[in-house]
């Protein structure tokens, strides 16, 4: 995503130099050394999206953990009340009675063997998996293809469940997911430039709380060290972490 980071590099300030005219006079209307509060920088945002389709507004978020430790793993999911913006497509993996509430639900495609044998030969026409616990035998040989994609179901997540008439809707009302990487950022949509201030501003401070209630008691210091918000292929634009709430 364009310019967004928790920490701004000597290299990445080499790269904007090299960026077209419209993205330098974006970057000229954010100060690279201030701290917005979260309405601020979200009106910039939208103030700096220079591409011509809808694009999707993120936050990155570094957090202060060990994602070595197993004890400081974060991993989760929630529902922002605005959603993204983004319709997902949905495939579920369930059988019988639970196929059957999948489709009810909306879910775009929902099968068994059949649907497995198909990703392994390459098929990701979807972009949430959600599979009922007693498919994860067979969803399990997907471990090497859904694994990197980060598609994999899991608990945590809420993909990994027999209520798959929740796990579909949520998906499909704006539920995101959100995983700390080995350097302890977090990254994830909370919308459309198109959206209103507001919805966006209610959107980032559902996924704040969220990562504030899920901070894990072994982490020790800063927990919320840097956070920022950008659009695809704007300039990344730092939210002041004293104006959250961080309680």
């Amino acid at each position: 995503m364009g310019g967004l980071t928790a920490k701004t590099t000597n290299e990445e300030e080499m790269k904007l130099a090299k960026k077209g005219k419209k993205y330098q006079d974006a970057v000229a209307l954010v100060d690279r050394e201030q701290q917005y509060n979260a309405e601020e920088a979200i009106e910039l945002v939208k103030k700096t999206s220079i591409a011509k389709f809808d694009e999707t507004v993120e936050i990155a978020a570094r957090l202060g953990v060990d994602p070595r430790k197993n004890d400081q793993q974060i991993r989760g999911a929630v529902v922002l009340p605005h959603g993204t913006g983004k319709t997902q497509r949905v495939l579920v993996f369930a059988k019988g009675d639970k196929a059957q509430e999948a489709e009810a639900a909306g879910a775009d495609y929902v099968g068994e063997e059949d649907l497995v044998n198909k990703v392994q030969q390459g098929w990701f026409d979807f972009d949430v998996v959600v599979a009922t616990p007693d498919m994860m035998a067979q969803v399990g040989k997907l471990g090497k293809t859904l694994g990197p994609k980060g598609l994999m179901p899991n608990p945590k997540t809420g993909t990994v469940t027999m209520d798959v008439t929740k796990a579909v809707e949520e998906i499909k009302a704006g539920k995101v997911e959100y995983r700390v990487d080995k350097s302890g950022n977090i990254h994830a949509p909370i919308g459309k430039v198109s959206f209103d201030t507001d919805k966006l501003v209610e959107n980032f401070n559902t996924l704040i709380d969220t990562l504030v209630k899920a901070k894990p008691a072994a982490a020790k210091g800063t927990y919320m060290k840097n956070v920022a918000v950008a659009s695809t292929m704007g300039p990344g634009v730092k939210v002041s972490t004293s104006t959250l709430n961080l309680k």
